[in-house]
């Protein structure tokens, strides 16, 4: 596929970035040698756009503190977040009463699950219900009656099952629920109900229409499968080493882990 050739000589108009196993290392800061790449790409006439599963209230930090001030698709698409005016540009939230069929055909499959949920907003609580084991030091809250799951407007459902693997509950849940939400898999321990037809795509796409940018100047970095909707929207997709093989399997081109400056090693190359 041959690649566009803006005027500022950067070969793509658009650079997107996972977060976590992508653009973070596993202490979630950026190398300086990333930083100084995505920095020379952004000044060659680049945007940057970071794309992650995280809601807002989990990734807010994050950009904060690298100083990041341009737009973010958090929550798998459902948030458009300007970093910059800290404000939430557009917000799809989940239809309960949908969530709440796809959970009990979920379960009806492969037994019990263990659940935490993300609340729309700002300032959205996580709610971590009993037997969820939530990745990292991440703030959350506890609850033990169901109905606090349900009482204000939610992005997205967790899912953990205390046998099985994510590959195989994503798999029962989408063979059982796919017809009333979307089931991705975003990390070790982290499958997703969401909104059906939500993906970090239609997020990308979203944020990607507000500056002026289409999918055919878009670069996109990845590890895991929801960034295969990305990846086939971008022109061009770029999986890291340490991705999940249901990504490598649909990626153009295999760069160096997240630990090991990845995304730098490809935007050095494309650097004029």
């Amino acid at each position: 596929m041959s690649e566009p050739s803006p005027a500022g000589g950067f070969p793509y108009q658009l650079i997107a970035t996972d977060l976590d196993g992508t653009l973070l290392r596993s202490d979630e800061s950026v190398s300086p040698r990333t930083r100084e790449a995505l920095a020379a790409a952004t000044a060659a006439g680049a945007a940057h756009i970071v794309v992650t599963g995280r809601a807002v209230p989990w990734t807010r930090h994050i950009l904060d503190d690298l100083g990041y001030q341009g737009l973010a698709v958090c929550g798998q698409g459902a948030q458009v977040y300007d970093a910059g005016a800290h404000r939430l540009l557009t917000s799809v939230t989940l239809d309960r009463q949908l969530a709440g069929v796809a959970l009990a055909k979920i379960e009806a499959e492969v037994g019990p699950l263990h659940l935490a949920a993300s609340r729309d907003g700002l300032s959205g609580e996580v709610l971590v219900g009993p037997g969820y084991a939530v990745t990292g030091a991440l703030p959350s809250t506890p609850f033990t009656d169901a109905s606090d799951l349900w009482a204000a407007p939610l992005n997205k459902i967790y899912i953990q099952h205390p046998d099985l693997t994510d590959d195989e509950l994503a798999e029962a849940a989408h063979r059982a629920a796919g017809g009333f939400v979307t089931v991705a898999m975003a990390g070790e321990g982290i499958v997703e109900l969401l909104p059906l037809g939500l993906s970090k795509a239609t997020g990308l796409s979203l944020a990607a229409r507000r500056l002026g940018l289409k999918a055919a100047g878009t670069i996109a970095f990845g590890d895991m499968p929801n960034d295969i909707p990305m990846f086939a929207w971008a022109s061009h997709g770029v999986a890291m080493a340490n991705a999940h093989e249901q990504l490598k399997a649909v990626a153009q081109e295999m760069t160096s882990s997240n630990e090991e400056d990845g995304i730098a090693l490809v935007l050095e190359r494309l650097l004029p």
